[in-house]
C-alpha cells in the first residue's frame, strides 16, 4: 500500500513564513483586528499554498467562539494524587457546562506555547496548570502572553491565580499525631526541592519538629514515586552517629509511602513495630496495604472542583485570584503507627 503524504501542519506554515503559530491561525481564518503588515499577511497565504495546508476540520468555526472546553495539565498520570484531583475537577466542569481534558506534562514531554495556542485558536477556554515548576516553558509563554488559567497544587509566586490547599497544616496534623505516640526521632520523606508543597511540607514539618523539642526531624527529599520514596526511607533509617535511631517516618505522598512501606521491609525491620509510617494524601489503597496505611487526608478532590470555578471566573471576566481551600487536612490513623520500642532496640 503506498504511504499516505503527511498533512501540512499550521506549524509547518508558521515555521516556514517566520512567524507565531497563533499569527498563522488568525491570518488564515481572516482576522482583520491582528495587526500583521500586509506583505506578511501574503507571504502567509503564499506558504499554505505551497504546502498545500487545509485547517483542521471545525477548526474555523472554533476560531473566536467559546468551545466551553477546559484543558488540565498534571505532571504525572502515575501519581494517584492526581486521579482525584481529575476526577473533582471534570465533575465540577461538567456542571458548569464544560468539558475537562486531560494532559500528561513531564520531563521530556512538557507543556509548551501549543497549550497557549490552543486557547488563543480558541480550541479550549482556559488552562488548569497543575505541572507548573520553576523553569517550565509554558510559565514564561504565559508572562507574554495571558490568557484564562490557574495554577492548582503548585503555586507560582506572584501569579496571583493559585488554587492550593493547607499542605503546612499536613505536616503538623502527622508530627503531632507521632509525637503524641511518643517519637521523638521522626524522619520526614519530601518531595522534590524547588516545588512550592514540597517547600511548604518540609519547612512546616521542621518549623513543628522544633516547637515540639524534637531530638532529631531529618528530611530526605525523593521524587513522588515509589522509587523516590524508597530511596528517601533507605537514607533516613541508615545507621549514623551523629543522631538517634529514627523511630517514624512520615512521606509527602502515597506513593512514596509505599516505597517506604517496601524499603523497610527490606531492612528487616517493621511496621509498626520499629518504625511508624505516616503517608500524604488518603486514597482507598491506604486501607488494603500490609499493615494499613495511616494517612494524613487532603481535600484533593475539593481542590479539582474549586479550580475549575475559579477558571471558569476567570473566562467569564472577573479577576483571578489566590484561593485556598478551607477544607483542613484530617488524620485517618489505621495500623501502620504505633508507640515506639525503646530506642535502639525492639519491641519484645
Amino acid at each position: 500500500m503506498p504511504d499516505q503524504p503527511v498533512r501540512a501542519r499550521l506549524v509547518d506554515v508558521a515555521r516556514e513564513a517566520g512567524v507565531s503559530k497563533a499569527t498563522v491561525s488568525k491570518v488564515l481564518n481572516g482576522r482583520q483586528d491582528l495587526s500583521v503588515r500586509p506583505e506578511t499577511r501574503a507571504r502567509i497565504h503564499e506558504v499554505a499554498e505551497a504546502l498545500g495546508y487545509r485547517p483542521h476540520s471545525g477548526a474555523r468555526a472554533l476560531a473566536g467562539a467559546s468551545t466551553h472546553a477546559l484543558a488540565l495539565l498534571v505532571p504525572s498520570l502515575g501519581n494517584p494524587t492526581y486521579v482525584t484531583i481529575s476526577r473533582g475537577a471534570y465533575q465540577r466542569a461538567r456542571e458548569l457546562g464544560y468539558l475537562s481534558l486531560l494532559a500528561e506534562d513531564f520531563d521530556g514531554q512538557e507543556a509548551d506555547e501549543t497549550f497557549n495556542d490552543l486557547v488563543k485558536e480558541g480550541r479550549v477556554d482556559g488552562l488548569l496548570i497543575a505541572s507548573a515548576r520553576p523553569g517550565h516553558p509554558l510559565l514564561e509563554t504565559l508572562r507574554r502572553s495571558p490568557v484564562p488559567h490557574v495554577f492548582l497544587n503548585r503555586a507560582v509566586e506572584g501569579s496571583g491565580r493559585n488554587v492550593t490547599m493547607d499542605v503546612a497544616r499536613s505536616s503538623v496534623t502527622a508530627l503531632d499525631h507521632l509525637h503524641e505516640l511518643g517519637h521523638r526521632v521522626v524522619g520526614h520523606v519530601s518531595g522534590p526541592t524547588g516545588i512550592t508543597p514540597s517547600e511548604d511540607r518540609r519547612q512546616a514539618f521542621l518549623d513543628r519538629a522544633g516547637e515540639l523539642g524534637l531530638l532529631a526531624a531529618p528530611v530526605a527529599s525523593g521524587d513522588f514515586t515509589e522509587e523516590g520514596g524508597a530511596v528517601a526511607a533507605r537514607a533516613l533509617l541508615a545507621p549514623t552517629d551523629t543522631r538517634p535511631r529514627v523511630t517514624a517516618l512520615y512521606t509527602s505522598s502515597l506513593a512514596q509511602a509505599i516505597g517506604a512501606l517496601h524499603a523497610i521491609g527490606e531492612l528487616g525491620l517493621r511496621v509498626p513495630q520499629d518504625v511508624s509510617l505516616v503517608g500524604n494524601d488518603d486514597l482507598p489503597v491506604a486501607g488494603y496495604l500490609t499493615p494499613p496505611l495511616t494517612t494524613v487526608a487532603m481535600p484533593l478532590y475539593d481542590l479539582g472542583t474549586a479550580a475549575v470555578d475559579a477558571l471558569v471566573a476567570e473566562i467569564e471576566g472577573k479577576s483571578p485570584g489566590d484561593v485556598v481551600v478551607p477544607t483542613e487536612p484530617r488524620l485517618v490513623r489505621r495500623g501502620s503507627t504505633a508507640p515506639p520500642a525503646e530506642p535502639g532496640g525492639r519491641p519484645d
